[in-house]
């Protein structure tokens, strides 16, 4: 079995391009763009309205079926929302979250001469679990559903474009207190890899194994795991505990914590309210080896993923 591998570190942001002096005829332009989107925003409206889809994780309109906001002060909007079950009961509930978001790229893959981010493919997945597993009879709540941090930001939460590592602490303690506000059953935080070799590609998990629920841990770990390497046909690298991740594959203050934020347990000034749950990290793709970037990035490869992942769950929790 192969060690576990640790990713890169996020990529920098990019510098915005610098603005030229306004001319007469780009004020003039800009005028007429702006008049022709508010006559036109009716039918935008109305061409929109008749596309999306009718029932969905994010987009719920029908009666019994709307997101609503868990609870916590302090998160973005689009955060830390909860949806019912498909028929409106459940006695178990997924807490899913969608690795990194917003100034937070995490893994910067390449494929066919595009990027591939982290944070777009695990919202891919992520939005994808959510729709498999109500359909199934669970009760969800998504840490994120849109391109956005989970925690609010402040002015002093970003350096450059980026975030602090002390915003990226509070927003991993943030996603914590979501699952345990939400009442989860089970989290399912959602990550993909990297490694300076592009050959290399796999499907690894880790969970935390000095909680009381160690064992559920490694249960929960085990069986998506084992769903993954199944629905994708991945090399399988195994299924480790936090503790054995290189440091750059853990964040600033996880490093020095020496567990995954999400899933560790207490220690004062790191993690002072863990999550109360059993939980896992799956990596289920490498984004720097192109192949495994390409079925990551492609809407029937997150739905090959987010099935692989509905399986895992549905083992380990037998019936909503």
């Amino acid at each position: 079995m192969t060690r576990p591998i640790a990713k890169s570190a996020n990529v920098a942001a990019r510098t915005r391009r610098r603005q030229g002096s306004w001319s007469p005829l780009r004020s003039a332009l800009i005028v007429a763009l702006l008049l022709t989107c508010v006559f036109s925003l009716p039918t935008i409206v109305d061409a929109a309205r008749s596309v999306l889809p009718a029932r969905g994780p994010v987009a719920d309109t029908t009666p019994g079926q709307v997101a609503g906001q868990v609870t916590l002060s302090g998160v973005q909007p689009g955060a830390c929302l909860s949806f019912p079950a498909g028929d409106g009961h459940s006695s178990k509930t997924v807490f899913i979250d969608p690795g990194h978001g917003g100034l937070d790229p995490g893994v910067v893959g390449v494929t066919g001469g595009h990027q591939v981010l982290e944070k777009d493919v695990a919202l891919g997945v992520g939005t994808r679990l959510a729709t498999l597993l109500r359909d199934g009879g669970y009760r969800v709540v998504m840490s994120r559903t849109k391109d956005s941090s989970v925690m609010e930001l402040g002015p002093s939460d970003t350096i450059a474009g980026a975030l602090t590592a002390s915003a990226e602490h509070r927003d991993l303690l943030m996603r914590a207190a979501c699952a345990n506000a939400g009442a989860a059953s089970v989290l399912v935080s959602i990550h993909f890899d990297a490694f300076d070799d592009p050959a290399v590609g796999g499907t690894e998990t880790f969970y935390d194994a000095e909680r009381p629920f160690a064992a559920e841990n490694r249960r929960l770990a085990t069986d998506l795991q084992t769903a993954l390497v199944a629905g994708l046909g991945t090399t399988n690298r195994g299924v480790w505990t936090d503790d054995q991740l290189a440091a750059p594959t853990l964040t600033a203050s996880g490093s020095l914590y020496g567990h995954l934020i999400e899933l560790g347990p207490p220690a004062a000034g790191w993690v002072d309210n863990p999550s109360q749950m059993p939980g896992a990290l799956v990596e289920p793709l490498f984004l720097t080896n192109a192949a495994e970037a390409s079925l990551a990035s492609s809407s029937s490869g997150q739905q090959r993923v987010a099935a692989a992942l509905k399986t895992g769950v549905e083992k380990y929790l037998g019936h909503p």
